[in-house]
């Protein structure tokens, strides 16, 4: 089997959104078939959606794996689950950790479980700035090079930890 590149976004703001975010690296790094190769620094950022909720915890996991893009993303939504996911209550509130699979090098899809690159990615400073650590040159199909994509759309509302 051949391993590919893939990349997954992690973001929390519930319970200690460092300590969540930390967690989702460790358990990533568990995944069947996977291994966690890189990982992001952390970010403090604006909610997206509704202002009145905690700032989020945002970064990125650069993974090697044999799994298919589904069973990855099956993967993915398993361990939300483990470590207590539960559907805001509104599109965008409060969540205890969200782990979205951004790009799985050299694919392309739109299913109704799955669309490879996750869309809108490529105008979302608080996924292009962690991923562009671990992967500047990585082409986000359709749009550009990573790097250039977190340029384009500045840091804006973004804090190191």
């Amino acid at each position: 089997m051949m391993w590919t590149p893939a990349y997954v976004a992690i973001g929390s703001n519930l319970s200690d959104p460092a300590t969540q975010v930390r967690t989702a690296f460790e358990r990533l790094g568990r995944f069947r078939d996977t291994r966690l190769v890189s990982q992001s620094r952390l970010y403090r950022t604006a909610p997206l959606g509704p202002q009145d909720q905690p700032q989020f915890v945002n970064a990125c996991a650069g993974l090697l794996t044999q799994a298919t893009p589904e069973a990855l993303l099956a993967s993915l939504r398993n361990l939300e689950r483990e470590m207590g996911k539960v559907p805001p209550p509104v599109r965008w509130g409060p969540r205890v950790i969200d782990l979205d699979l951004l790009l799985f090098v050299g694919e392309q899809r739109a299913t109704t479980e799955l669309v490879l690159p996750h869309p809108r990615m490529h105008e979302r400073n608080f996924v292009l700035y962690p991923l562009a650590e671990l992967a500047p040159t990585v082409e986000v199909l359709g749009h550009g090079r990573v790097a250039d994509l977190a340029e384009r759309v500045g840091r804006q509302g973004l804090d190191l930890l």
